[in-house]
């Protein structure tokens, strides 16, 4: 398609400085031009007033107009794909994780690979692929073969995005294989063994975002007792029980999770482990129980995936906190997490200061984490570090 064919977003005056500084986003108040009959994901080009071409991306009507997938005035066809994934590639095969007993990794990171709205997790000869905005969905088949065309290894390629572009647009997608027709794979991180089911599960099917933090969970969990919290399908708790822990109990509200915690157990330590598993809320199971723990993971879903809904978040991340911090041994570990994109990492890290507080206990930061380097953050859109993590070392 020549570019000639593409409608036009033409900015007001003094309205284009944020995409000149290669924010990916245009904002609803910088369109000048009248843009009612644009149809939901095309594709547009954005014109400062003096018509001067600064970008090419996806519409949509909303606040967020167009999301931006490049800089430059190119044509969207099976090349731009291409390029983009072989470049994303690239980037992850020279990171530390890569072929170091790791089969599974996040391809394709929205804004942090400059395709806002798509995401492509790999698990081993499997890739999963998720959209977060029309435009992407509208372009999921061209997306599917440039990806079959850059890694023709791949056995399985399939569409997990009925949900999250439900979310978005309100349009009903069904879930389907673009290749093969697996379910689930058994996938490897730093040679832990983890069941993914990628029709099934959360997300793509795992949390890869928190690959290195896992890692670094080891170096405090040797014979210790380890409180995993939302455990899911028991990430952290293989990572503890490996790096020797005596104990690890692994919680979560969600019968499946708990059902694949175990799974992981019994693929890792086939000979058994001192592991026991809780489906129980966790905020019951703190409340109630009275085991001493020398190390807490607290991951729990997003509290908060909208701005409406901090206030509420910020309480519950205090009340969370504040639990693990009163409850802990006296030189504990505590791993905290948010992954609310509306909560950004000040406002965190008040909220377990605040927490911390109301124990009256000693408390001190020990490392400030975030997601791994395959889930890049694009210094011009600092949104995409939605991950955010605090290790303290409570007295």
């Amino acid at each position: 398609m020549n570019t000639d064919t593409y409608r036009k977003i033409k900015l007001k005056p003094l309205k284009d400085r944020s995409v000149r500084n290669f924010h990916p986003w245009v904002f609803s108040g910088a369109i000048s031009n009248d843009v009612k009959n644009y149809t939901e994901g095309e594709v547009v080009e954005v014109f400062d007033s003096n018509e001067n071409h600064l970008a090419t991306g996806h519409f949509h009507h909303g606040t967020i107009m167009v999301r931006i997938i490049t800089f430059q005035r190119k044509t969207i066809d099976g090349k731009f794909w291409s390029d983009k994934i072989k470049a994303a590639l690239t980037l992850r095969r020279s990171l530390p994780f890569y072929n170091n007993n790791t089969d599974c990794y996040r391809l394709i990171h929205g804004e942090g690979d400059g395709l806002p709205g798509l995401i492509v997790d790999v698990y081993g000869k499997h890739a999963v692929l998720q959209t977060h905005s029309e435009g992407m969905q509208l372009s999921l088949d061209d997306i599917a073969e440039a990806l079959h065309e850059v890694c023709p290894e791949f056995e399985t390629i399939f569409n997990k995005s009925a949900e999250s572009i439900a979310k978005q647009s309100g349009n009903v997608a069904p879930d389907h294989f673009f290749v093969g027709s697996e379910a689930s794979a058994i996938t490897e991180e730093y040679g832990h063994k983890f069941y993914v089911n990628w029709m099934e599960g959360q997300k793509t099917g795992f949390f890869l975002d928190q690959r290195e933090n896992r890692l670094l969970l080891r170096d405090y969990t040797k014979g210790k007792n380890v409180l995993n919290t939302f455990c899911y399908s028991g990430g952290f708790s293989i990572y503890a029980l490996k790096a020797g822990a005596a104990k690890v109990d692994s919680v979560d509200s969600s019968k499946k999770a708990i059902e694949w915690t175990d799974k992981n157990v019994a693929l890792n330590f086939p000979q058994g482990v001192s592991h026991t598993s809780y489906c129980e809320d966790v905020f019951d199971f703190m409340k109630r129980n009275d085991s001493v723990y020398d190390v807490i993971v607290l991951d729990p879903p997003a509290f908060a995936k909208h701005l409406s809904a901090v206030d509420k978040a910020v309480i519950g991340y205090r009340n969370l906190n504040q639990e693990a911090i009163r409850s802990i041994r006296k030189g504990g570990i505590i791993f905290t997490f948010s992954c609310s994109q509306a909560i950004d990492k000040q406002l965190f890290r008040k909220t377990v200061f605040t927490a911390a507080a109301k124990t009256g206990r000693s408390v001190r930061i020990l490392h400030q984490l975030s997601q791994g380097p395959d889930h890049p953050i694009n210094i011009y859109h600092p949104e995409g570090e939605y991950l955010k993590g605090l290790v303290l070392e409570i007295d």
